[in-house]
């Protein structure tokens, strides 16, 4: 009888329960209120275990969603991380149409804050070589979900220069009347960042909208 070969999912399965600590698991799990499951493997050896595993993925310039599924739907947290890191590395190979067919069904499920913010990294990746994420985002900044917004808000984070500022204006008015904080921390993020690149503006910015939450006004005037 043939040995059934392990795949890529079950082998680092088997490598995350050998480097488990219990007593770290509990921790993890408490910092992020109780929601996941931990493995209790810190970040940097957690990322060693597999830079081998994604390294060889890279070269088939072919995302494996089958293994991102897998990962999602693992109780361990971890398992989010990996796809994440594996989506991250592989970002240039996400195309526009696995963003409401894949990457959306990602942010809605196991959702908070630690996988919405690289989630949104791998949907400004796409925006910037097509112009069609930005009509996208203009969508998903009314969305019902909060996390579907805050990826909207967060897209353009990192871009410096290349920033659309009237679409991140446009994102951030359709969402002035919230009283969500994770939508509120993120126009604050987001006008923090732009704020590194040209102060004036984001400092002009906070000045024509008094509709801004205090806590929005907080984060993005800490440069300013």
């Amino acid at each position: 009888k043939p040995l059934k070969l392990m795949t890529p999912f079950d082998q680092i399965r088997s490598v995350f329960e050998v480097h488990a600590d219990t007593a770290r698991a509990e921790q993890m799990s408490h910092y992020m209120r109780d929601q996941f499951a931990f493995y209790g493997i810190a970040s940097p050896e957690r990322k060693k275990l597999y830079t081998d595993f994604l390294r060889e993925e890279k070269k088939k310039k072919l995302i494996d969603w089958g293994f991102i599924d897998l990962c999602w739907a693992d109780p361990h947290r971890e398992f989010q991380y990996c796809a994440l890191d594996y989506l991250v590395r592989m970002n240039r190979f996400v195309e526009f149409d696995d963003l409401d067919l894949r990457i959306r069904q990602l942010v809605e499920t196991k959702s908070w804050w630690d996988s919405i913010d690289v989630l949104c990294k791998v949907v400004g990746s796409v925006g910037l070589r097509d112009e069609r994420v930005a009509e996208l985002m203009r969508y998903w900044a009314t969305d019902e979900n909060i996390w579907i917004r805050r990826c909207a808000i967060e897209h353009q984070l990192g871009r410096k220069e290349n920033t659309d500022t009237a679409l991140l204006t446009e994102i951030i008015e359709a969402n002035l009347k919230s009283t969500e904080f994770f939508i509120n921390k993120a126009i604050g993020w987001a006008l923090r960042d732009y704020s590194k690149t040209d102060p004036d503006w984001v400092r002009n910015f906070i000045a024509t909208h008094p509709g801004l939450s205090t806590l929005s006004v907080r984060e993005g005037s800490k440069y300013v």
